[in-house]
């Protein structure tokens, strides 16, 4: 009998594989409308404003950063309400059923979109952070995601000057 060293395993067999196909970006819609001044300032006088004026700053966002960009509502106070997803442009709006919130829906789709693709989740609730982290997914605070949206908006500008 001959003792042979068992084949070493390579170590690429051992690192988890790196996500493939688009990026994927979940945003928790009321958390970031009302965590910046100029859409909570916009949604003191009209929600449907402010909800309309995120969907197309995400729009502009997603389409320079080629991502599938995932805008998130609570609905949970509607009665009989059930789940409704919208198609604005390059924007999937969901409006979460009745008895979801945006944080369930957007831990229940981290969990599957993490798996197999780069995923990062827009909130700045405590809570909501932890669970995207252990989903795999990477978590951007609102006021952050503000600041990157600027930049993207201001390489926009400059290129279309250009």
């Amino acid at each position: 009998m001959h003792n042979r060293p068992a084949p070493a395993a390579s170590s690429s067999a051992l690192a988890k594989p790196q996500p493939t196909g688009p990026d994927y970006l979940l945003v928790d819609g009321y958390n970031v409308i009302f965590a910046w001044d100029e859409l909570r300032k916009m949604a003191d006088a009209n929600l449907d404003a402010a909800r309309r004026r995120l969907m197309d700053i995400l729009c502009n966002y997603a389409g320079y950063k080629r991502c599938v960009p995932i805008l998130v509502f609570d609905a949970y106070k509607v009665r009989g309400g059930t789940r409704e997803v919208e198609r604005h442009h390059n924007l999937y709006v969901v409006y979460t059923k009745e008895a979801e919130t945006a944080d369930m829906y957007i831990e229940r789709a981290t969990h599957e979109l993490a798996k197999d693709h780069r995923t990062r989740v827009v909130s700045s609730d405590g809570a909501e952070q932890i669970i995207v982290l252990g989903n795999g997914a990477l978590r951007v605070s609102a006021r952050a995601f503000a600041e990157e949206v600027a930049a993207v908006e201001k390489e926009i500008r400059e290129f279309l000057q250009g």
